[in-house]
C-alpha cells in the first residue's frame, strides 16, 4: 500500500485529490495538511512513502518542508512530490537541489498523477515532461559547476556511464540493456552512485549529471 500525504492550502484541490486517490487499491491517504509546517508534523507523525505538496503555501512552503523532510533521517524513505501552477521557475530548481523526487504540474490529468505516485514510491526521478525540458535547455546557457564535476569523479567508470544514461531518460531495464548488464546491476550500479554523491534520489543523480557536465543538453 502506497501511503500519501497531502499538503496544499486550498482545501477543495486537497478534496479532489484524496477523492482520487482513495479509490485506488494500492494507495492510501494517511492525513492532510494546509501549510509546510504542518506537513512536516504529519510527516513525521505517520511516515508516509509520498508526501504530495504544493509549493507555495503559508507558514512554511513546499520548498522549505522538502528541504526539513530530506535533511531529518527518520524520513529517509519519503519522498517528497511537489506540485506547482507554474510549470518551471526558480522554485524548481530550489526544490530539486532540497531533495524533492520530482514535479507535476497541477493540470495533470487523473491517469498520469496516479501513475506519478507509484513511480515515486518506487524511488524512480519524477519530472513533468515540459519541466524536464526546461531543466535541460537551462543548462545550455549556465556555467557549470566545477564542485559537481568534482563530485562525479568519486564514481567509477560505469557508475558514471549508469548515471549519464539516466539522465538521458533511460529506465532500468534501457540502461541494462544499453550497458549489456541485467536491471539489477543497473539498479545497483545508480544506487551507489546515489550512496556516493549523497544524493536522496535520482531527480538530483539528474541534476548532478548536468551540472556537471557528464551529460550535455544536446545528449537528450
Amino acid at each position: 500500500m502506497i501511503r500519501v500525504l497531502l499538503v496544499d492550502d486550498q482545501p477543495l484541490l486537497r478534496s479532489g485529490f484524496r477523492a482520487l486517490l482513495d479509490v485506488e487499491d494500492d494507495i492510501e491517504v494517511v492525513a492532510e495538511a494546509a501549510d509546510g509546517e504542518d506537513g512536516l508534523a504529519l510527516a513525521k507523525e505517520h511516515l508516509p512513502d509520498i508526501v504530495l505538496i504544493d509549493i507555495q503555501m503559508p507558514v512554511m512552503d513546499g520548498i522549505e518542508a522538502t528541504r526539513r523532510i530530506a535533511a531529518d533521517p527518520t524520513l529517509s524513505e519519503v519522498h517528497v512530490v511537489i506540485l506547482t501552477n507554474y510549470g518551471l521557475d526558480e522554485h524548481v530548481f530550489h526544490a530539486l537541489r532540497a531533495g524533492a523526487a520530482g514535479f507535476l504540474v497541477k493540470d495533470i490529468v487523473p491517469e498520469d498523477l496516479l501513475h506519478a505516485i507509484r513511480v515515486a514510491a518506487r524511488g524512480d526521478a519524477l519530472l513533468a515532461p515540459s519541466i524536464t525540458r526546461k531543466l535541460i535547455n537551462r543548462y545550455v546557457t549556465e556555467p557549470l559547476h566545477t564542485a559537481a564535476n568534482r563530485r562525479l569523479q568519486g564514481l567509477t567508470n560505469r557508475e558514471r556511464e549508469t548515471v549519464a544514461l539516466l539522465a538521458r531518460g533511460l529506465s532500468n531495464d534501457q540502461i541494462a540493456e544499453r550497458m549489456v548488464i541485467s536491471p539489477l546491476t543497473a539498479k545497483t550500479h545508480i544506487n551507489r552512485a546515489m550512496a556516493k554523491l549523497h544524493a536522496r534520489d535520482r531527480a538530483q543523480l539528474v541534476v548532478l549529471a548536468y551540472e556537471s557536465g557528464l551529460v550535455a543538453p544536446r545528449d537528450r
